[in-house]
């Protein structure tokens, strides 16, 4: 995995998508996936990766980080929370799939998650 790749797209700031916006083409949207490292995937039309915690209060405290994050990028993922995991979901409601947005916020929380762990 490069992680300079993965480092440039965090670095990248998520922007305010209008409704009507097209959605990634199979070939933009499977190049950034290929920046994100391994468990990402895309599922329809979203993003999604569980990532493995050793105890609920540290599932917890990931979930908390995203927060941050989501809050901080003005782009919110879904995210459910079970002992001994967390499960991230994303897509952009305003093109009705993904977005630029989606693997930047994505990197974020794969950088949070590496490290934390």
């Amino acid at each position: 995995m490069d992680e300079s790749a993965l480092a440039e797209l965090a670095a990248r700031t998520c922007r305010p998508i209008p409704t009507g916006t097209p959605r990634l083409p199979g070939d933009a949207w499977r190049a950034l996936l290929a920046r994100l490292g391994p468990g990402w995937t895309v599922v329809g039309d979203r993003l999604r990766k569980t990532f493995p915690f050793p105890s609920f209060a540290s599932a917890l405290a990931f979930v908390n980080q995203v927060g941050v994050i989501a809050d901080d990028q003005d782009h919110h993922p879904d995210v459910h929370l079970a002992w001994g995991k967390a499960a991230i979901e994303l897509w952009t409601h305003t093109v009705g799939g993904l977005s630029e947005s989606d693997f930047i916020v994505a990197a974020r929380i794969e950088r949070a998650h590496r490290a934390g762990a």
